[in-house]
């Protein structure tokens, strides 16, 4: 199986997140990406390349015009500001407020994202934009015949919605890549999200479409992050009314709950039957993740692969989260390289 990897991910390197009331180093950092092509290139896992540059228009078919102007400069407005920490929000348009678009950069912060835990830092435009190239790279090698390709992203993406930002997320590379596989010729396209926390940006984008179906595994919202976001009453709206699969599930989920709801997700995508699947890949389900409650092995992992393997689709392996870091590299690839003795 062939990586799709740049080491631009490294301009993405903020050093604060609010966690627990304090501001901590983030759980999401560079080493994880490190963790994971370390461990590619020590299973020979296969050709690792860089990606090529798809520029704008993909992501702009995805995303609000505007909030992506507003990513493109917001560290360059905040530092304006002689602000001397990094930027996070700290007021948001809530309920019967205004939605009126701020022009101070502190307003902008607020309308755009969805959660304060992520600060933007210097280079965090450029990562997020070579990871949505790697993404695209990715979808295109399945365009050009390629059975399976896994696009090791980092920041992840799926939190990001058409005009907000949060949980480590800003641009969603998942959906960016569906949407290049519809516009190259693709009639419908699946994203199984088995990360541990749900793919909120990727529900909110293809809610009301018929041409993505999303579902999702994950630890149920009124427990964990986003929150707002996963119930299983969530099935879409209008057109894509039924094309949104939600499986929240409760603290401490072991792995034959969890398999169980997976076997029912692959059902319903291959009664779907899609031209393509995208896998948002969290290793978060990991036993011993430090953000994180479900209870899932090593071992279970090469499993599940395994078990995505039996749809026999071309498959987009797209990173997301995971935050045992010493374990995240062993983790990924054992999805991946379960899927591959399956296929």
């Amino acid at each position: 199986m062939e990586t799709i990897f740049t080491e631009r991910h490294q301009l993405r390197n903020s050093k604060t997140e609010l966690s627990g009331g304090e501001l901590v180093e983030p759980f999401e950092r560079p080493s994880r990406a490190e963790y994971i092509i370390d461990r590619v290139r020590a299973v020979n896992l296969g050709p690792i390349s860089a990606p090529d540059d798809f520029g704008m228009d993909p992501i702009l078919a995805i995303h609000d015009k505007g909030f992506i102007d507003f990513l493109q400069v917001a560290w360059t407005d905040w530092k304006a500001e002689g602000f001397a920490g990094e930027a996070m929000p700290t007021v948001w348009p809530a309920r019967r407020m205004s939605t009126h678009i701020p022009t101070h950069i502190e307003g902008r912060l607020g309308y755009y994202a969805l959660a304060c835990e992520t600060s933007i830092s210097e280079g965090t435009w450029e990562a997020a934009y070579a990871a949505a190239q790697v993404a695209l790279t990715g979808a295109q090698r399945l365009n050009d015949g390629a059975k399976s390709v896994f696009s090791l992203c980092r920041p992840p993406g799926h939190h990001a919605a058409i005009d907000m930002y949060g949980g480590y997320c800003f641009i969603n590379n998942a959906a960016v890549a569906a949407q290049h596989l519809l516009d190259t010729g693709a009639t419908r396209v699946a994203i199984l999200d088995v990360d541990f926390h749900h793919g909120n940006g990727t529900q909110d984008i293809f809610d009301a479409r018929d041409d993505v179906l999303f579902v999702s595994l994950h630890g149920d919202p009124m427990d964990a992050f986003p929150h707002f976001l996963g119930h299983a009453d969530e099935t879409g709206s209008g057109a894509g009314a039924g094309f949104t699969v939600n499986y929240p599930m409760p603290p401490n989920t072991d792995f034959a709950t969890w398999r169980a709801a997976l076997a029912k997700a692959l059902a319903q995508i291959a009664d779907y039957a899609p031209d393509a699947l995208i896998i948002s890949l969290g290793v978060d389900t990991f036993e011993t993740d430090p953000i994180s409650f479900f209870k899932l092995t090593s071992d279970d992992f090469t499993t599940y692969g395994a078990d995505i393997a039996s749809l026999n689709l071309p498959t987009l392996f797209v990173m997301e989260g995971g935050y045992d870091i010493a374990e995240i590299g062993v983790n990924t690839v054992n999805v991946l390289q379960g899927f591959e003795s399956a296929s």
